[in-house]
């Protein structure tokens, strides 16, 4: 059961009734007229296989309101796309798959490089990145949503919750991030956000001086680490998306850099809510959650830094420091939350999972201190059609010719 409580500079859109998914629909039907819609999911081809794409397509299937579904595949060979062609043909919407490791895409990839403005690392910033890019390229929608291909627990309601403030004709937002809280039944998940995010803002802001804003804007999202928001075209054209694991984290930065809170939301879209969980990679920390927070932490370091603040070893001690004990007090409240409804709590856990995440942010200030000049970002696609005016029309092109049906 939702509450109706506002915190911080943002709007929280609850949910507060069993307003009907046909209800929600039919407004979502009507504004598409005239603010037709779009859906961006990035895929591992892999994900085929797991136990949550199969529903999320059953699901899709049902949605009557968008213009066009675009999924990015990665890690695919010629035989794995083709089948993915196939297992996505069902969808009655349009629906067009991003083959990233096609000729097409790697060539126009190898463009990009030579022009300076190629993403640098593989992983989910570079599939979003590309799947909007042909988001803009095909032109059939004014707003886009974007979620994960393994939701568990995938409802189409999710999606259209997601959507609605920003298809809306009169509430004004540009922006709409979801939340939820993350559990399979049984314990509380979201590690990352609850142990590390959270408590890691709250010691930046005793550390820090200059940068309260900042952090109390990202502080008023329930679920800042959430994979799945909605936005209007203008914000995807000028969007410069993250390549790292910080990609959620950076996108808030960058809607704090370019729009006023009162653009920008945060709708409840599910209740219990549970995906795929990586692994926790203790011993490696170029893998896992280990991997995860450290480019987390970095990636508020840097806008901390870009806000003006000095950050030294000794800052980066100091925020260790405060980030263990809130952290530490964190474990403490989830514990509680968990036992009165009914939860197991892994305490132990929890608090070994604190103290590696106490070490990445050492890890990620000493990397900060080594490379401060270090920017994982993927140019806006504004700057990349000024270096390449055709683009839209390349990579079009690229994704019809790899969709194409071959004669039989």
């Amino acid at each position: 059961m939702g509450d109706y409580h506002q915190f911080g500079p943002i709007s929280t859109l609850h949910k507060l009734s069993a307003r009907s998914i046909e209800s929600i629909e039919a407004d979502l039907v009507e504004w598409s007229a005239n603010r037709p819609m779009a859906l961006v999911i990035p895929a591992l081809y892999s994900e085929l296989n797991g136990p949550a794409l199969e529903n999320i397509v059953d699901e899709l299937s049902k949605v009557p309101y968008l213009s066009e579904i675009i999924i990015g595949i990665d890690r695919a060979n010629e035989e794995q796309f083709n089948h993915a062609k196939t297992f996505f043909s069902r969808l009655p919407q349009r629906h067009r798959l991003l083959w990233n490791d096609g000729p097409r895409l790697r060539q126009l990839d190898a463009e990009f490089e030579a022009l300076g403005i190629a993403p640098e690392q593989p992983g989910k910033g570079r599939n979003v990145w590309y799947c909007m890019g042909y988001y803009l390229a095909s032109g059939r929608a004014t707003s886009v949503a974007l979620h994960d291909a393994d939701v568990i627990t995938y409802k189409r309601e999710m999606l259209a919750r997601l959507l609605y403030p920003v298809a809306h004709p009169t509430f004004g937002y540009a922006f709409a991030k979801g939340y939820y809280f993350r559990s399979d039944g049984e314990k509380l998940n979201g590690r990352v956000s609850r142990l590390l995010v959270a408590p890691l803002l709250q010691a930046l802001r005793v550390s820090l001086d200059h940068s309260d804003q900042y952090l109390e804007f990202l502080q008023s999202f329930r679920y800042p680490l959430a994979g799945e928001f909605a936005m209007h075209e203008n914000v995807v054209r000028n969007m410069r998306f993250p390549s790292d694991w910080g990609l959620e984290i950076g996108v808030l930065s960058e809607l704090y850099r370019r729009y006023t809170p009162q653009r920008i939301c945060q709708v409840d879209i599910a209740g219990a809510y549970d995906h795929k969980h990586q692994s926790v990679s203790e011993q490696d920390a170029e893998s896992g959650l280990h991997k995860m927070s450290i480019d987390i932490a970095k990636a508020l370091f840097r806008k901390v830094a870009i806000d003006g603040e000095i950050l030294t070893p000794e800052t980066f001690r100091t925020i260790k420091a405060s980030y263990y004990r809130t952290a530490l007090d964190h474990v403490d409240r989830y514990h509680n939350d968990a036992i009165i409804n009914g939860f197991t709590s892994y305490r132990h856990a929890e608090e070994t999972m604190v103290e590696m995440f106490a070490g990445a942010i050492m890890d990620a200030g000493d990397q900060f201190l080594n490379n401060p000049m270090e920017t994982p970002f993927i140019a806006s696609w504004s700057r990349v059609m000024s270096a390449m005016p055709d683009v839209f029309d390349r990579i079009k092109d690229a994704v019809e010719a790899d969709n194409a049906v071959p004669p039989a």
